[in-house]
């Protein structure tokens, strides 16, 4: 069966001929796979191209470790991390301050932050991490920052309010992670089809063990203290309706404790709490769980050999009735309380 090649395939093998660096190769090679007609004229040709990503991460991190420190490299903890990215002097640092209390450095002058800072960020009963990123420029973003952005859950995309210049802030921001593929444009990138502008949710498409993961985002108007940024704002949502846009400043109380339930919720997280038969909950340390997560990746959360041995579970919350017996592919809310009887 003969392959029938598109256009952009042959674009991305180009791409992929004239990669320079192994990070440029894998991002090449994941466009060919992500475009390939899919049928079984290519199934030699997709296998091929799985092994020439999984040979290139293999040499990637075996450069990792024998290269010694990777200052651009923020391991993760807590319920999920956010990164923050954005154009100079936008209140990435700030921010990061004020809603972690992370020692952050902060100044009016532009590259202050040399290499990511990270800090957490409580939310209820959770930590949520949070990471400061040196900045964007016309020309581009730092070496190593690309990976950083690629490994997280969520990116806030930080943007000035109050300067003259936001929206070109706003669309090369946009432009740099687009044409990278870190995120996707418009509906697929975050906006809800048919709600209004700061309704808008960040959605992340399904991950897939080869082709290319697309990164949820959330825009953030900053510094909505300063005289010029109402209108800013309106200006950029009548341009940009398709944008989840929220609006902050680190002085408004109300407006950081929006942000932070906002992060919650575009993280795509729920809180689990276990209890023993017989025995008061546990909810001061609560699993943290995709949504969509059932009983079964619970009793996987808490012990590799619990699957095996799971018959069903008890759950308090979203169950028709307190302490109702559902079975292991019984999908989970926030805040369920369940006991596994193994």
């Amino acid at each position: 069966m003969p392959a029938n090649l598109t256009p952009q395939y042959h674009a991305a093998e180009e791409a992929y001929r004239r990669a320079t660096t192994i990070e440029e190769k894998i991002e090449a090679l994941q466009e060919m796979l992500a475009v390939i007609p899919k049928h079984k004229g290519t199934e030699r040709l997709q296998g091929d191209i799985k092994r020439r990503i999984s040979k290139l991460r293999e040499e990637g991190q075996k450069k990792t470790r024998t290269g010694g420190y990777n200052p651009f490299h923020v391991e993760k903890q807590g319920a999920g991390q956010v990164v923050l990215v954005g154009y100079p002097n936008t209140g990435k640092s700030s921010l990061v301050a004020v809603l972690t209390r992370a020692k952050v450095k902060i100044a009016d002058y532009p590259f202050t932050t040399a290499v990511p800072a990270a800090g957490m960020m409580p939310y209820e009963d959770i930590l949520i991490q949070m990471v400061d990123t040196p900045p964007l420029t016309a020309e581009g973003m730092p070496p190593g920052l690309l990976n950083t952005l690629r490994g997280s859950d969520l990116l806030l995309l930080t943007i000035d309010a109050g300067s003259a210049d936001c929206l070109e802030q706003l669309e090369e921001t946009l432009s740099q992670l687009l044409a990278r593929k870190v995120i996707l444009e418009n509906k697929s990138s975050g906006a809800v089809e048919g709600a209004t502008t700061g309704e808008a949710e960040a959605h992340q498409p399904a991950d897939k063990a080869f082709g290319r993961r697309y990164l949820p985002y959330l825009v953030i108007a900053t510094k909505t203290d300063h005289p010029d940024s109402a209108e800013n704002i309106k200006i950029m949502r009548e341009l940009r309706p398709d944008l989840p846009l929220y609006p902050v400043s680190v002085h408004k109380s109300e407006e950081l404790e929006a942000l932070r339930a906002k992060i919650f919720e575009a993280l795509q997280i729920m809180r689990i709490f276990t209890k023993a038969p017989g025995k008061p909950p546990d909810t001061e340390t609560p699993f943290v769980l995709k949504k969509g997560s059932t009983v079964l990746d619970l009793a996987f959360a808490i012990h590799r050999d619990f699957p095996n041995r799971l018959k069903n579970a008890r759950v308090w919350g979203s169950s028709r009735f307190d302490g109702q017996v559902v079975s292991r592919d019984y999908v989970l809310e926030d805040r369920d309380i369940v006991e596994l009887n193994v």
